[in-house]
């Protein structure tokens, strides 16, 4: 039995106040006795047309968080940090950067998730039009993390809507998936929690969806309820305030183990060709 947490936060664009809440959330999460840790999307700096500033930063950010991992005996499923290269080291010549969610324990970087799936989407909120393309490139890469308690299956935000991500990362291996989001408070409030329940029950995976939650400037809003699944789909616990907040549930490899055994999913999984 293991004891995992995920996070909601209000994260602006002033990294040491993000910061600030950053640390208190992992202490809060290790006087619970929690191994891990997971972060929303953009929770170090939510800030719009700043990527790239921070982005230069990355290198000094991840120290940071490996820092905090290492001082407080954690695994962190660091949200989303922008980052001006690739995996290889190869700069982004084009002036985009890369949608990135890490995972950390408390000796050092474990894994690198650059996310696959861009938000281009019109949305009926303040904003209208979300184009992430604009200004993020693509991942292309499937990655699952190697923990004690289980193999991570690294997702981000707008993945939870293609069911074969949380699908071949099951098939690689993965126990658990994470997805750091910032959903917008109007396609929140329709499929955030459904997704959640949705992508679990569908993977047969344990599903953790840290969240942004409020207004971040006079036009951004996100829906937050970050919340937990099991891996039948039922919802664990999920945070229903406002602004930071913590929960921590209990996962049970050889309860996931049962589930799938009694129905063997991927065994009867069949690719048609319409």
């Amino acid at each position: 039995m293991t004891l995992l947490s995920v996070a909601q936060m209000n994260s602006q664009n002033d990294i040491e106040e993000n910061f600030v809440t950053i640390e208190s959330l992992i202490q809060q999460s290790k006087a619970q006795e929690a191994e891990l840790i997971v972060f929303p999307e953009n929770f170090v700096c939510f800030a719009a047309g700043k990527q790239r500033e921070t982005a230069a930063q990355f290198e000094v950010l991840q120290q940071r968080l490996e820092q905090l991992a290492h001082r407080y005996q954690i695994w962190i499923i660091a949200g989303t940090l922008p980052c001006p290269f690739r995996p290889d080291g190869s700069v982004i010549q084009d002036g985009r950067v890369r949608t990135v969610s890490l995972c950390i324990s408390p000796e050092k970087t474990e894994a690198r998730y650059d996310k696959i799936h861009l938000f281009d989407v019109q949305v009926g909120d303040a904003v209208g039009g979300y184009q992430e393309s604009q200004f993020f490139e693509p991942g292309t890469d499937l990655v699952i993390a190697s923990t004690p308690f289980g193999q991570i299956g690294l997702m981000v935000c707008y993945d939870l809507r293609f069911p074969e991500l949380a699908l071949s990362l099951r098939q690689k291996g993965a126990n658990l998936l994470t997805a750091p989001a910032a959903f917008t408070y109007t396609t929140g409030q329709m499929h955030w929690q459904l997704l959640l329940q949705a992508r679990a029950m569908d993977s047969q995976c344990f599903f953790l969806g840290a969240a942004q939650q409020g207004w971040h400037g006079p036009k951004r809003q996100t829906w937050g309820h970050a919340a937990a699944t099991n891996s039948q789909g039922q919802l664990l616990d999920m945070v229903n305030h406002d602004g930071a907040g913590l929960i921590t549930v209990e996962f049970d490899l050889a309860q996931q183990q049962a589930v799938r055994q009694s129905m063997p999913l991927m065994q009867h999984r069949k690719i048609i060709q319409y």
